[in-house]
Parts: structure tokens; C-alpha cells; sequence
């Protein structure tokens, strides 16, 4: 038995089974679930509660306080997962994104860690894993909000416990899909050409992403003495303040995105866009720092961004078909994705900012979505449609080109064409034979030609006889002998009544 087994076979080689229990046993599996639920929320909690000590030992009249920090950790956790709070009765939805994908990342890393280590075989063996770690986060977003009443710092019970919920889901589904691939009955249903366009669009949104990072980082080094300002004294008041503009930087990013494309951004009474600007009072913070002061006429320069973003997503998809109304669809679908991602950002990026100056901070979703997609569909479809392969056009009444043939066909050619050489040359030798026989035959016709004109110049002097004129007549007719009508005793009496008749003749009393 031996033979057939290998004992030396590592441990993490076992073949994959169709049964997520085959090979894991209860207790171990339970124990991995429960790692991958809890580690995201005890890693998150711990990060956020590690910032608040930083700013507050750094803080020149905050007091330390380990009980204070852990309980003010809570809100700061739900800030991270996108919870809208409210701070002594002002609402705050404007939160920092850097936190949130901080932890999307973290949740993802744990369910794909997850699911190798349950050696899960098939997408819907990894369903309870994805149910586990939405549940943990809808748990501890409840009792977070509900520690949180009557604080100064509080969050609504049911989006505490739903929103937390929902981006765990999404992100241990991303996590998984990382490990399996889409799954292939999704992969059978769609299109080709949509997933090429759904890749293309998600280029362009990186791409437009990348656009708004440089215009903003420009904006910055030509602010730097306004950005240096702003920073305080004291270490601890620009430490906290740096560390600010360090968790807001996507949210900056998100709005220079949309001030390259056009549409811009508002921060209260504060709007500034491309073909406009209307002043107002900006947060004191060195992130803020390169808005301008006023509008420059050489702004509009900037559409070349997204122009250029528009020109690589055609380039990404001229080889997707041959087809150039397929190559359409595929940039259509890219800006839809691309549309789509506008105002996904622009919804997360923005929100109430308490009810001073600064609120609120917002981008126009809805004509940033329009504006971006017609940003890559436009100039995406003229490159996708000229730079593509396309089938060559046929001219009216033009013959058609045969293909050049092979060397069997082409000797099989050549072997008909000898043969129609022989055939034309054996023609050409009967043809003379032909002639030959013909030329004969009129030679022996000519003699019975000449032979037919004396007999009958002969029968109209009277001077042939009856046996000549009858074989005259047969060979002359073709009829045979017996089909004569007249006999040859007839014939001999005529011919002496006319003799007789004749004028030569004298009558016999003259003899007398």
C-alpha cells in the first residue's frame, strides 16, 4: 500500500475537495472564521486608537487618558467605515477616505487568507465567510453607537450597524474573488466586449485619478510659502494638523479630479471650476493651501488631461474586434464605468462640514459623472474607430481577385495544359489527313462530274443511248433501276419516232 500513497507529501499539497469540511476539521474551521471577522475589527480599532494617542500626547493642553482614548477610538472607527457623526449636535459627513481604504484593504486581505486556509474549492464554499465577517462588523458598529448615547461625539444606531456591514461584505467579496476569479456563470452571461470596456473604464478612472494627483501636487509646490504658513508653532498643533491633511489627501484628490474635468468643487460659499470662480473663506489647513485666490485665464490649458485620458482608454480598446460599431460599444461601457466611479467619489469625498462657513464641501456628482463620460467617449470613439483594424472596401463594379493557387493545383494546371497541347497537335495531324482524304475523294468526284456533263450533252442532240441515259440518271439521282417508271422497250421507240421526224430526212416519193 505503500506504493500508492506518498507519504512524503508536504502538508499544504493536499488535493482541493469539492467539500469545505473534506480536509478542515470543525474546530479549526471555526477558529479561522472567527480570526478573519475579528482581526479587520480589532486591527482597525487598534490603528485608530494609536492615532488619537499621537495626537494627544502631542497636544499641548490635552490630558492623556488610556479609559478617554479607547472610548473616543469608537467613533473614530465608525468615522473610518464612512458613518456620519455628529459632534455636539453638528453633523460631520465629511470623513477621510485614506481610513476607509485602509480598511477596505485590510477586510479583503483577511477573507482571501481565509479562504486558503479553509481550502475552500468553490466560490459557494466561501459564502459563510463572507456572512461571518459582514455580521462581526454589524455587531460592533451597534454597540459602538449604543456606548456612544448621550456622548458628545455619537452616531446614528441603524447606519452604526448597516454601513459597517455593507463595505465588510463588499470588501471579503473582493477579497474572495481575488482568490477564485469571477465566477464563470457571471463570465458566460457577459459580454466580451463589455468586460474589455469594464477594464478600459477602470483604466480611465485611475487615469483621471492620476490627472487630478498631479494638478494637485502642481498646486501645492506653487503654494508652498501659503502651505508653510499654515503649519503652527508648536510640534504637537502641525503634527496634528499635517496628520489631517495626510487622512484627507484622497478627498483632495477627488476634487482636483473634478475641477481638471471641468465641473470643479465647492467648500460653502467657496465654488471654483474652470470657466468660473467665486471666492470665499477656506479651512485653515496646509492640505487647502494651493486653492487660488482667484481665477487664472490659462485654466482652460488643463482639459488637455482628461482629453489625453479620453485618447489613451480609445488606444486601450482599438484592437478589442475588428468591428469598429463593437470597438463603440466597448468605449461606451468604459464610460459608463467611468461615470459611475465619478459619482461614487464625489459622494464619499464630500459632506456636511458642521454649520459654519465651510459647510458644505461638495462636488457636483451629477454633471461630473455626465462631463467625465463624455470625456472618454468622445475622444476614446474617434481613436477606437480610426486606430482600429478595418475590412477593406470592395470598388463598385471591380472583378474579383483570385487567390494565387497552390503548387498541386498549379501543377495539375500545367499537366492540362500539356495535355491540350497533345490534344491540339493529334487535331492538328487528323486535320491534314482530313484534307488529304477530301482532297482524293474530289479527285474521284471530278471524273463522274465530267462524265454527267457529256451525257447530257449527249441526250440533247440525241446521240446517247438509252443504257448511257439510264445509268446517267441513276448515278446522277441515286434512284436504283427498278424505281423507273418507264422500261427500257419504251425508250428506244421514242428516241426512232424522233429520228424519224427529224428534217434530214427525205420522203420516199422523192425517190421515186
Amino acid at each position: 500500500m505503500q506504493v500508492l500513497t506518498s507519504p512524503g507529501r508536504p502538508a499544504g499539497d493536499e488535493p482541493v475537495g469539492d467539500s469545505p469540511d473534506q480536509d478542515v476539521p470543525q474546530a479549526p474551521r471555526l477558529r479561522v472564521l472567527l480570526v478573519a471577522a475579528l482581526g479587520p475589527l480589532v486591527t482597525g480599532y487598534a490603528a485608530v486608537a494609536t492615532l488619537l494617542t499621537l495626537v494627544t500626547l502631542t497636544a499641548q493642553h490635552a490630558i492623556f487618558s488610556a479609559g478617554g482614548v479607547l472610548l473616543s477610538a469608537g467613533p473614530g472607527w465608525l468615522a473610518a467605515y464612512q458613518v456620519e457623526l455628529g459632534i455636539g449636535g453638528h453633523p460631520l459627513g465629511m470623513l477621510p477616505l485614506l481610513p476607509t481604504i485602509g480598511v477596505v484593504l485590510l477586510v479583503a486581505r483577511a477573507a482571501a487568507k481565509a479562504v486558503r486556509r479553509l481550502r475552500c474549492a468553490r466560490l459557494r464554499h466561501a459564502v459563510p465567510l463572507i456572512a461571518t465577517i459582514s455580521g462581526a462588523h454589524l455587531l460592533f458598529g451597534l454597540v459602538i453607537s449604543l456606548l456612544s448615547t448621550g456622548e458628545p461625539v455619537r452616531a446614528n444606531v441603524a447606519l452604526a450597524a448597516v454601513v459597517p456591514a455593507v463595505i465588510s461584505g463588499l470588501a471579503a467579496t473582493a477579497g474572495v474573488l481575488r482568490r477564485f476569479g469571477m465566477p464563470q456563470v457571471l463570465i458566460e452571461r457577459l459580454d466580451p466586449l463589455a468586460l474589455r470596456g469594464l477594464r478600459a473604464g477602470l483604466l480611465g478612472l485611475f487615469a483621471l485619478l492620476a490627472a487630478g494627483a498631479l494638478t494637485l501636487t502642481a498646486a501645492t509646490a506653487l503654494s508652498a510659502r501659503t502651505v508653510s504658513s499654515l503649519f503652527e508653532p508648536s510640534f504637537g498643533g502641525s503634527f496634528g494638523l499635517f496628520l489631517l491633511s495626510v487622512l484627507y489627501l484622497p478627498n483632495a484628490v477627488v476634487a482636483a479630479m473634478s475641477f481638471v474635468s471641468g465641473p470643479g468643487f465647492s467648500i460653502g460659499s467657496l465654488n471654483v471650476h474652470l470657466v468660473g470662480y467665486r471666492g470665499g473663506s477656506v479651512p485653515g489647513v496646509p492640505l487647502l493651501g494651493g486653492i487660488p485666490e482667484h481665477a487664472a485665464s490659462w485654466w482652460p490649458v488643463l482639459l488637455v488631461l482628461p482629453l489625453a485620458v479620453g485618447v489613451l482608454v480609445g488606444w486601450s480598446v482599438r484592437a478589442v474586434d475588428e468591428d469598429p460599431a463593437a470597438r463603440l460599444r466597448a468605449v461606451v461601457v468604459a464610460g459608463a464605468v467611468v461615470g459611475f466611479g465619478c459619482v461614487l467619489l464625489g459622494t464619499l469625498a464630500g459632506g456636511r462640514l458642521g454649520d459654519g462657513p465651510f459647510d458644505p464641501v461638495s462636488v457636483p456628482v451629477g454633471v461630473a459623472s455626465i462631463v467625465a463620460f463624455c470625456w472618454i467617449v468622445i475622444p476614446a470613439g474617434f481613436v477606437a474607430f480610426f486606430a482600429g483594424a478595418h475590412s477593406p472596401m470592395r470598388p463598385v463594379g471591380s472583378l474579383e481577385v483570385e487567390d494565387e493557387p497552390d503548387s498541386e493545383t498549379a501543377e495539375s494546371e500545367e499537366a492540362e495544359s500539356d495535355e491540350d497541347v497533345a490534344d491540339a497537335d493529334e487535331a492538328e495531324e487528323s486535320g491534314d489527313s482530313d484534307e488529304e482524304s477530301e482532297a482524293d475523294s474530289d479527285s474521284a468526284e471530278e471524273p463522274d462530274e465530267t462524265e454527267d456533263f457529256d451525257a447530257e450533252a449527249d441526250a440533247e442532240l440525241g446521240l446517247d443511248l438509252p443504257e448511257d441515259e439510264s445509268e446517267t440518271e441513276v448515278a446522277a439521282t441515286g434512284d436504283k433501276p427498278e424505281d423507273k417508271p418507264e422500261t427500257l422497250a419504251e425508250e428506244p421507240k421514242a428516241v426512232t419516232e424522233s429520228t424519224e421526224d427529224s428534217g434530214d430526212a427525205k420522203p420516199a416519193e422523192d425517190d421515186r
